[in-house]
């Protein structure tokens, strides 16, 4: 058999969740780990370090390199970390598996939480879903741009750039940070879409790669992230939009919460819906009762 060539970002976390993929593959089918192959690719949103991810083209910033050396055939899969990945993918790739779900929650680092900032604090982060859910609950707090890895974004926390910043509790788990920041619960802080899960694509025709990766699927997690993926396209969200969303199976019950803000996060609407976990019908049911009640504040910024 041939090496099996997994393509991945080149950061700490993005290699270490290859490794976690590789590793599963392995087990899964009674392999060595050297069938395997870890490609690192590095990607324009890697590259471009100063601006809001927004503004120079979005989430595709971190797949379209990994995409065109899939579709190209130089790697058979492409490992992601689900919240940054655009919410349309090309035809020609599909999702093959996705990981058991890690913590959903943000940490905040350098405070103990929300409200126990000073006032007229400076949190770093270049979320437009943190960035106004904190102004909802604290509006005095400033808002500086934090991109990076963990490490340069906690470097930048470090040098007193910000008071605080908030990470992904999953990235700070699979790194070993185990000790670093408070947890937000998600009745304070509902997480990004895909938060806290790993996917893996394939080509969309590729049989075999579909059967060597399919083996290691959640299909709970699955669920749950395709639930949070079609709330998005419902919406139309982009990179732009102030978006929070969560979906959880229990028995045989899906539930999706999501909340849509303002970019100040001065208005917003919450809103949810129960029903069968392969109900592709209720994302967008969601979608259409949280633009109803919206505020035009917020409508607007999904009206495209």
């Amino acid at each position: 058999m041939s090496v099996f060539r997994l393509g991945t970002r080149g950061s700490p976390l993005a290699l270490i969740q290859a490794q976690m993929v590789r590793d599963a593959l392995a087990a899964a089918h009674g392999l060595d780990e050297n069938a395997f192959e870890i490609v690192a690719i590095r990607t324009t949103g890697d590259k471009v370090q100063d601006r809001p991810l927004a503004e120079i083209g979005g989430k595709a910033l971190w797949t379209k390199e990994l995409d065109r050396a899939l579709l190209h055939g130089e790697i058979d899969c492409a490992v992601h970390s689900m919240k940054d990945v655009e919410t349309i993918r090309p035809d020609a790739i599909a999702i093959a598996a996705i990981l058991p779900r890690a913590d959903v929650r943000d940490r905040i680092v350098g405070a103990e939480s929300v409200a126990a900032l000073r006032r007229g604090a400076v949190i770093g982060t270049s979320s437009p879903r943190r960035a106004a859910q904190v102004r909802r609950m604290r509006p005095d707090v400033q808002v500086v741009m934090f991109r990076g890895n963990v490490d340069t974004r906690l470097a930048k926390l470090a040098a007193g750039e910000a008071d605080a910043t908030l990470l992904a509790a999953a990235g700070l788990e699979r790194l070993g940070r185990h000790d670093v920041g408070h947890a937000i619960p998600t009745n304070v802080m509902l997480p990004a879409p895909a938060q806290g899960a790993v996917g893996i694509e394939v080509r969309a025709d590729d049989a075999a790669a579909h059967a060597m990766v399919g083996a290691i699927d959640h299909p709970e997690s699955h669920r749950c992230i395709l639930a949070e993926r079609a709330l998005l396209a419902a919406l139309r969200a982009d990179c732009h939009s102030p978006v929070a969303a969560l979906a959880v199976i229990e028995g045989a019950i899906l539930t999706l919460t999501a909340e849509l803000f303002t970019e100040d996060g001065a208005e917003h609407v919450h809103g949810a819906l129960e029903g069968a976990p392969l109900d592709f019908a209720l994302p967008a049911a969601l979608a259409r009762d949280l633009l109803e009640r919206a505020p035009p504040a917020v409508r607007r910024l999904f009206d495209r």
